[in-house]
């Protein structure tokens, strides 16, 4: 599947967007992006992405004229000037306007950050409506019989209410002094393909999988919705837990 990321300069936004479907996509989408008046990739970009554990080697921004004789099966752009000046330039099936403010010009703390992560809830929202179309491969059997320990139950319960989570904090919440055996459930719940992972700096947080088949994920909702007190002293422990590890919200899950 072909994707093409367009903004007007191809520094940011787009650059942003292609790494991350990247990373999440894994080896199912082709994805590209460029500029309708390029200019160079913003290092305060490559900054960004390189704090959050991607790889933004190769990195370069590109005009879209590169790409008139190429089709795709999205085309997406992230400012208004661009889905405006793009119009006929490019081909694709389906074309989404995103409307995502530019970093350099946002008053706020760590403004390329705060883009990426927004980027992010955008690509995460794309592969869920794809994945409802192309679930995950995950066995029945294999996913109930996840659900049917203790420990791994409740660690997908605790990441469904925090979103993610690292290995100490649920030590934490689970009371478990064995970080070997939360480590073990959380391997084995990623190597089934219930949760995704992302590193940033020396932690690595999990969370579940956005690809995730729809009713795998209104089980674990469900449950955490219908019977929270099976986890009440652990989201407990955890409300009170010190120093925990710094990050910015779930970005590369």
């Amino acid at each position: 599947m072909k994707v093409l990321f367009l903004c007007t300069e191809n520094s940011a936004r787009s650059l942003m967007a292609e790494v991350l479907l990247k990373h999440h996509g894994k080896d199912q989408y082709d994805v590209y992006s460029a500029g309708t008046n390029p200019s160079c990739a913003d290092p305060r970009t490559l900054a960004a992405i390189e704090h959050f554990g991607l790889n933004n080697q190769g990195l370069a921004s590109k005009h879209v004229d590169e790409f008139a004789n190429m089709h795709f099966d999205y085309v997406i752009t992230l400012c208004a000037s661009a889905t405006k000046e793009c119009d006929g330039r490019v081909n694709g099936i389906n074309c989404f306007a995103w409307d995502i403010a530019e970093p350099k010009s946002r008053q706020c703390e760590n403004p390329f950050e705060k883009t990426l992560q927004e980027i992010n809830e955008k690509i995460q929202s794309l592969l869920i409506e794809n994945a409802t179309q192309k679930p995950a491969t995950i066995q029945p059997t294999a996913f109930y019989k996840a659900l049917a320990d203790d420990t791994r139950l409740k660690t997908l319960l605790i990441i469904a209410v925090e979103k993610e989570a690292c290995v100490c904090e649920l030590m934490t919440a689970l009371d478990e002094p064995s970080q070997p055996k939360v480590s073990r459930h959380l391997a084995q719940l990623r190597k089934i393909g219930i949760l995704s992972d992302r590193k940033y700096h020396q932690w690595v947080f999990y969370s579940l999988n956005p690809t995730l088949p729809e009713w795998m994920k209104h089980i674990i909702t469900s449950t955490v919705i219908n019977e929270p007190s099976f986890i009440e002293q652990e989201l407990s422990r955890l409300s009170t837990m010190g120093e925990r590890p710094t990050r910015f919200a779930n970005l590369c899950n």
